[in-house]
Formats: structure tokens, sequence, C-alpha cells
């Protein structure tokens, strides 16, 4: 055809004809009442820019904790499937893993953590030690290799199901005894720095050995390591029920430059990721304010997308840097919408929120926060749709625990399954479709997502012939190759185009 895989009008207009009238018209042949008649068809006609790629993909992934500090307690069945869900190749086919260093409160701390978020650190308090200041790196006696065995399964798990992983280590807080408050949840004002002065070099110290040991432990690489997470906020308090540590972007600057130096003294290869910061906007003051050698002790930078403001200051930061980015953490439930396992309406806002985030961002991977959420429905409240899989993490561990797949990890992957690492992002008109082009340039992964109530005839502008495969999930199709061109109404569609 002239216009390579564009349809004929009337082709697409019989078809989304028959995409409305065919289950009402069923459903009134038989005496059943008709559902209310879909919007007319919209159709939308999609314009990559195959001759102008941009990043490299590297993949997808997840953060490990706090998931994986319960669920790889579990028995081996549950565990093993929940690890093929994301990283087995009938799965997601995620290649990435982000392995959270846990600082670890005092032994007589009383416990105040939600479930699974009080990742224990490495470190061994000998008898008799008081105050803070008793910490010795050099001391094999104040090691304990023995922690986080939980999380540490999944490490081995992720490295027996992907050919070429690639892991992170970061950390969310310092251990307690190099803290301000004694807390690994932040100081007592969420502003302060809870980071003792004169810490940074002791806290460098304690991450690379840590990351040094567990890469000997459990043979792998870790490529980046993160030492600070989401810092110039007010989120990190002392009465707050997770780890965390506010990081002015002074105290910021030290601290990678730190662990940049031990790092070299310790002869890895792994370079430092930075700063994991929660919002774009936040991200770009953090980077002004690092002086030149900081910044250019960075190898990574990350960002993850709880904002939107100034994505695009981000993706040049990293253009004019020469520096990879990645967006390293988000969960986009739908505000306000109740737990709902199969429902439509967060996996939409998640996909939408996903194809933004690699048209603004242009990152190089694509990270999850918690693959595995807690059942949020108890108590009689409504819940939340965080997460892409639900499950009881208050249960004991080694009694049965019912894994619950919602809307959400299906609409992940309409992403994940098609888009791979080594493709290549490329850009597209169309607001709700997003681009990639494998590295032969001979086959084509489009994702669109449709929100509306309107069926969309989907039509691409491509010269030469390509033929055309389209998967789909909406409220009835969970990832399933369907015939046609038509993006049904609330759904997400791959096309992908091979010649």
């Amino acid at each position: 055809m002239k216009n390579g895989t564009i349809l004929r009008k009337s082709r697409l207009a019989a078809a989304a004809l028959a995409l409305i009238l065919g289950p009402g018209a069923a459903q009134a042949a038989q005496g059943q009442a008709a559902p209310p008649p879909a919007d007319r068809p919209v159709p939308v006609t999609l314009r990559p820019a195959i001759d102008r790629p941009s990043t490299v993909f590297e993949g997808w992934g997840t953060a490990l904790a706090w998931f994986a500090h319960v669920t790889g307690g579990w028995p081996e069945a549950e565990r093993t499937r929940l690890a093929d869900l994301f990283y087995g190749p009938q799965g997601l086919g995620w290649t990435i893993a982000r392995y959270n260093i846990g600082g670890g409160n005092a032994a007589d701390t009383p416990p105040y953590m939600k479930v699974g978020r009080a990742v224990p650190g490495f470190w061994r308090k000998p008898a008799g030690m008081t105050g803070k200041d008793w910490w010795r790196a050099d001391d094999p006696a104040m090691w304990d290799w023995g922690q986080d065995a939980n999380q540490r399964w999944w490490l081995d798990a992720i490295t027996a199901r992907v050919k070429q992983p690639i892991f992170e280590a970061f950390s969310n807080s310092p251990p307690w005894f190099m803290t301000v408050s004694g807390r690994v949840s932040g100081a007592e004002k969420g502003t302060d720095d809870n980071l003792r002065p004169g810490q940074e070099a002791a806290f460098a110290t304690y991450l690379v050995r840590v990351t040094d040991e567990l890469q000997r432990r459990h043979h792998l690489t870790f490529r980046t390591l993160s030492p600070v997470n989401e810092p110039n906020t007010n989120y990190w308090f002392a009465a707050n029920t997770q780890e965390g540590a506010h990081w002015s972007p002074a105290r910021q600057a030290q601290m990678i430059d730190s662990t940049a130096a031990a790092l070299k003294a310790k002869r890895l290869s792994t370079v430092i990721a930075a700063p994991d910061e929660t919002a774009s906007h936040l991200f770009v003051q953090d980077w002004a304010a690092y002086p030149p050698a900081t910044r250019a002790a960075i190898g990574q930078l990350n960002v993850h997308s709880y904002g939107t403001v100034h994505q695009t200051a981000v993706r040049d930061i990293a253009r004019a840097s020469g520096i990879k980015m990645w967006m390293s953490e988000n969960d986009t439930p739908l505000s306000g919408d109740p737990e709902d396992l199969s429902g439509m309406a967060t996996p939409l806002a998640f996909a939408e929120h996903v194809v933004g985030d690699l048209k603004r961002l242009e990152p190089a991977a694509w990270v999850f926060w918690q693959a595995v959420e807690d059942l949020s429905t108890r108590k009689g409240e409504k819940g939340s749709n965080w997460g892409i899989v639900k499950a009881d993490l208050m249960g004991a561990a080694d009694q049965p625990h019912a894994i619950h797949v919602t809307g959400k990890y299906w609409a992940m992957a309409q992403f994940s399954r098609y888009i791979r690492p080594g493709d290549r992002l490329v850009p597209v008109d169309d607001m709700d479709t997003v681009g990639a082009l494998s590295p032969d340039g001979r086959r084509l992964v489009l994702v669109h997502v449709n929100p509306g109530l309107s069926p969309r005839p989907l039509s691409v502008a491509m010269p030469g012939r390509w033929q055309r495969r389209m998967i789909v999930t909406d409220a009835v199709h969970k990832s399933v190759d369907i015939a046609g061109d038509i993006a049904p109404p609330q759904s997400v569609v791959t096309l992908i185009l091979t010649r």
C-alpha cells in the first residue's frame, strides 16, 4: 500500500460499528437489556518518528523494599510464583531490581514501622556498648552478614531468571547510631537533616562495604549505588512508619562525594546514582546546588515521577551532562479509587502516567516502586490500589497466602513484555502513545492508552509494508491478542509492527 499500514476509512468505520453494535445486538436478540451505546468512534493516526530514535532503553523493574523483606520468607511455591510473575519469561519480563540496604533501628526500639518496612541493617552492636559512637567498620565483630535473608532471596531468584540483570543498591536512611534522632525514620522535624554532622565517611563506608559483601555472597554486580532517597522533602520525620532521611542539597553533595571516595578506595566498579528525588522540580533544585566535582562523581541520574512538573528539564540535564538517567521509582494508583483487583480506573491512570514519563523524561529505564502491596480493605476501609499484585503481607510467613494479580499488572504487561532492553524510544505525535524501535529497525512497538468512551480506530503513518499485531488490556481482556485495529474504550493497546 502507498501509505503502509494506514487503513481505509471505510474499513475502520465498519469495524468500529461492529465493535459498538455487536454486544448490544447480541443481548437484544436474547431478550436482555442492551448496555448504553458507546460514543462514536474517534479515529487516531499515529506518526512515529523512526528516523529520530532517542534513548536506548534498558528495561523495567521494581524496588525490592519492602515487599521482598516479607515475601522472600514465604513458602517456596508462593515466592517462586511471585518471582515468575515479575521476572519470568512468561511474566512481565523485568530485568532491573533495586535492593534496599537497610539502616536498622536499635534493638530496644519499640516496633512502630508498618509491615515489611523495618529493613534490618548489617551492623552488630557488641554487648556493653552504649551511646552512638561505638561502631567501627574495620572490626569484623561489628558486622552481621546473616541479616535480611528474605530480601536477599530475591537477588538469587532474579539472577536465576534474567540473563543480564541490572542491580542497583539504594539507601533510605543511615543506621540509627549515625542519626541525630536515633531513629531511621527521620529527624524530629521533616525539614531537618538526620545524618549526624561528620558521619558522611562512616555512612559511605557502611554502604560500600555492604554492596561489596553482597556482590561476593550472591555472585552478582551492583551497577549503581544510590546513597540518598527523596532527600529534599519534608516526608521523613522520627514518628514516620518507614525509613527515610532528609538531606539538604549541600549535605547531599557531601554524601555523594564521600560515597565516591569509598567506592574508589574499595576499587569497585559500582558507580553512584543520585539524587533519587521524588519529583523533577526538586531534582532540578538539587542538581543546581551541586558543585562541579559532585556532578562529576555521579554515574547515573535517578528521578522519581510522583510529580511531573519540569520533567523535560531533567531530560535536558541528562543530555547536557551526558549521564544516563532512570525513572527509578513510581506507582500511580488513581487518587480516591477504592481497592479494586480487576477494575480499569487505576490501570488506565497508571498507563497514562507511564506514557507521559517515557515521552517527557525519555529515561533509560522505568522502575516500579512496590510490586506487591498489602490488601488494604481491613476494618471497613475502602483501601487503595498501590502495587500490581495484592496479598496479605500481615499473614504468618509459613501459612498460605492468596496472591491477587490486579488490572494494573496487565497494564504494565502492555509495556514491559514488548518494549525490551536495547530498543530505542522514538517520538510519536499522539500524546497517548509511546513508541520504541528495535536495534535492527525492523520491529516497532507502539503502546496507546485510550481512557475515554469512544473506540479509537488506529492507523499508523509509516512508509513501506509492515505486518501488525495488536494486544489489548481492558475490562474483558488481559493482555491478549485481538484481531483488528481498534483500541476499545478504556483500554491499553500495544501495536507491534514488523517488516
